[in-house]
C-alpha cells in the first residue's frame, strides 16, 4: 500500500511542503463516469514579488517568471554588451537580487561588479557596477546591466 500511497501523492504539494494524499476515491459501477479530481489539502503560495511597478508604465519583466524589473524611465542606454549579447544599462531596478561583488576586466576596463538574479526564480539577470576605476567609466557605478536574452518588455508598447 505504500506504493499505491505514493502514487497519490500531489505533485506540485510533494514539491513545496512534503505532500499531501488525495484520498482514494470509492469504487465506481461499471460505466460509470470518474469523478471530479479532488482539491489537494495544502494550497500552493501565491505568486507575489517584492515591488509591482504601475501598469500604466511601460516596464520590463523577467522573461522566465514575468517578475518586474525595471520602469523604462530607468533605462540609460541601450548600447551595452552582456555576457551573452546585448544588454541595457538602468538606473534603478526592482526585484533582484545581488550577488558578492568581484572584479572583472571587462570591454570598458577594470570594474568591480555583482551579479544580479531575479528572486523570483533565480535567473542570473545581468550585474550591478559597484565600482569603477576608470575616471571616464564612474558613471556606471551603482548602475546596473540586465542582458535582453532575460527581460520581455510589458505595459503600452508598440
Amino acid at each position: 500500500t505504500t506504493a499505491f500511497g505514493a502514487l497519490l501523492r500531489c505533485f506540485p504539494c510533494q514539491l513545496l511542503c512534503g505532500g499531501c494524499t488525495v484520498p482514494p476515491a470509492p469504487p465506481r459501477p461499471p460505466g460509470a463516469l470518474p469523478p471530479a479530481m479532488p482539491a489537494p489539502r495544502c494550497r500552493l503560495p501565491p505568486r507575489t514579488f517584492h515591488s509591482y511597478l504601475p501598469r500604466s508604465h511601460r516596464t520590463y519583466s523577467c522573461v522566465h517568471c514575468r517578475a518586474h524589473l525595471a520602469r523604462h524611465e530607468e533605462l540609460i542606454s541601450k548600447s551595452f554588451q552582456g555576457s551573452h549579447g546585448r544588454a541595457y544599462l538602468f538606473n534603478s531596478v526592482v526585484n533582484v537580487g545581488c550577488g558578492p561583488a568581484e572584479q572583472r576586466l571587462l570591454l570598458t576596463g577594470l570594474h568591480s561588479v555583482a551579479d544580479i538574479f531575479c528572486q523570483s526564480c533565480k535567473t542570473t539577470l545581468g550585474w550591478k557596477y559597484e565600482q569603477a576605476f576608470e575616471s571616464s567609466q564612474k558613471y556606471k557605478e551603482g548602475k546596473f546591466i540586465i542582458e535582453m536574452s532575460h527581460m520581455v518588455k510589458e505595459n503600452g508598447w508598440d
